[in-house]
Formats: C-alpha cells, sequence, structure tokens
C-alpha cells in the first residue's frame, strides 16, 4: 500500500513557533501552558497520553503508551507494573524518554528516573477506581497467559474477594518520576521546516561563555534553536 501521498497541513510560517512566544524560560512551565492547551482541546481525547520509550542493558529500545499523572518543577510522574518489560529496562541503567503528543505541537523529555516513595504511590493507587486498582492485581503485566477468559475469570475472583475491603497495593506496582535533562518542543509546518526549541540543562557555569546560537533560560536551562 502505498501511502506516499498521505498529508497533513500544519501551521503557516505566520504561525510559526518563535523565540520570543516561549511562555517562560523555564522549560516546565512552558510544558504546562502547552498541556493547558492540549486539555482544552476537544480533538485530543487524552491530553496526558504519553510515549515512553526505554532500552536493555545492549541497548535494544522499545516504545509503549503510558499516562502522565503529573508534573512539576521535579518532573515527570507515571506509573506501572515494576515487572513489565519497561519497569525491569527503567532499572538497567537506560536512561528513558517520553514524549507527548498533540496535532500540531510535541514535546520530547529525556532525564533520569527514579521510584517514587512508597507513601505517594499507595495514596495514587488507592485514589484508583476499584475496577483498576483490582486490574493491577490481576495482571502480571508482560506475562504470557493462555487467553482472556483467564483474566476474566481472576477478575472475578478478585471482585468477590475485594467487593467489602480495600484491594492491598501489589508490590510490584509503584511510581516513578522523571527528571529532566533535556526538554524539546515541536510544532508542525506545512512546508516541513518545523520548528523545534530544545531546552537542555546547563554544563557553562557562571561567566563561561555560550556559543552565539545558544542562551540562558531560567536556573541552571540553555536553550537553542535545532533544524527541523
Amino acid at each position: 500500500m502505498d501511502l506516499g501521498p498521505m498529508r497533513k497541513s500544519y501551521r503557516g510560517d505566520r504561525e510559526a513557533f518563535e523565540e520570543a512566544q516561549l511562555s517562560s524560560l523555564d522549560p516546565m512551565k512552558q510544558f504546562a501552558a502547552w498541556f493547558e492547551e492540549a486539555v482544552q482541546c476537544p480533538d485530543i481525547g487524552e491530553a496526558n497520553a504519553m510515549c515512553l520509550a526505554t532500552c536493555t542493558r545492549d541497548g535494544k529500545p522499545s516504545a509503549r503508551m503510558v499516562l502522565l499523572k503529573g508534573f512539576g518543577k521535579d518532573g515527570f510522574r507515571f506509573f506501572t507494573n515494576f515487572e513489565s518489560r519497561k519497569g525491569k529496562e527503567l532499572v538497567s541503567k537506560s536512561f528513558p524518554g517520553l514524549q507527548t503528543l498533540a496535532f500540531l505541537e510535541q514535546v520530547r523529555v529525556e532525564g533520569s528516573v527514579k521510584k517514587l516513595p512508597e507513601e505517594e504511590t499507595a495514596c495514587y493507587f488507592h485514589s484508583r477506581p476499584k475496577s483498576s486498582q483490582i486490574g493491577a492485581v490481576v495482571s502480571h503485566q508482560s506475562s504470557v497467559i493462555p487467553d482472556r477468559e483467564y483474566l476474566r475469570k481472576k477478575n472475578q475472583e478478585l471482585e468477590k474477594l475485594y467487593q467489602e475491603q480495600e484491594v492491598p497495593k501489589p508490590k510490584y506496582w509503584g511510581g516513578y518520576i522523571l527528571y529532566p535533562q533535556v526538554i524539546e518542543f515541536w510544532q508542525g509546518q506545512t512546508n516541513r521546516l518545523h520548528d523545534r526549541i530544545v531546552f537542555r540543562r546547563g554544563l557553562p557555569t557562571g561567566d563561561s561563555p555560550l556559543g552565539p546560537m545558544t542562551h540562558r533560560g531560567e536556573e541552571d536551562w540553555l536553550y537553542e534553536r535545532l533544524a527541523p
């Protein structure tokens, strides 16, 4: 099947994403501004859906969609099964990346991860719908199972068991926070001269000179424009 003719029109040059249009020179604040726009857009079903990319110790990559469950100055929060493929790869000293997706704008993040405190994880777990809590207990994520009926039966058993009691959080389920080292803001252009403004944690300190195309942001952030 030839997909060459498939093409969407993005923005025109007059709608380009210029440095002067940054909401803030702190990329977390800029992310917050774009995220709020995505939340308010009726064409975006899940504004907090994001692609999480990891790799094995020998460099084999994998990616999957997860939900962003919080963000702030300290980073981006998400929750998962520690025994899943992504859970195992997150502890293999890989340098994971996140990407939030919208039609015209995307944000790509690189950074290091660490597990969230158990108290925070438990608090979030028990704030979820009970069906979702039971689902986390039912599914040993990424393990091989005989068929879907296996999940149905296990789910029904646990629904009866926990009908009148709290669902215990599995030890293998919890949260991570990704501390960003790189945050790139991308906006599509119809002529494919897309806008890319990338923030990086600054290596130069004090009065160290920067290159002519590198600019200081807030705190320890530096930012540059990249060719599309």
